[in-house]
């Protein structure tokens, strides 16, 4: 997967998380849940748009750092999220998706920091 996928690939994740917390109806859990789910889904995709940017390897490998633990948290989350809607098939999509976009973020994290 070359890197303009993987923005893509961000870019639509963070579109079907908003369509979807504006899809689900809720009570106080889900005013909770959304706004963190929202801001951890998108800041994923940006900050790895940012990285694309970089201006060093190691501005670059901290950047993809960030976009790693906001996709964690978004799988979080989802997870959470899955557990209380048993039968949505787009969250349990999501939560898949979200797990695939985590192994490909680790990926090029682990490849670009340094080793001691």
């Amino acid at each position: 997967m070359d890197e303009n996928d993987l923005s893509k690939r961000l870019f639509k994740f963070a579109v079907d998380v908003i369509k979807l917390l504006r899809s689900l109806k809720g009570g106080s859990e889900l005013k909770i849940i959304s706004p963190q789910l929202a801001k951890s889904s998108t800041s994923s995709g940006a900050n790895y748009e940012e990285a694309q940017a970089a201006v060093s390897r190691a501005d670059f490998g901290y950047k993809v750092g960030i976009s790693l633990k906001e996709m964690r948290e978004s799988n979080y989350w989802l997870r959470i999220l899955r557990e209380l809607y048993t039968e949505n098939l787009e969250i349990i999509r999501l939560v898949n998706e979200s797990v695939e976009l985590k192994n490909i973020l680790g990926s090029i994290s682990y490849k670009v920091s340094p080793r001691t």
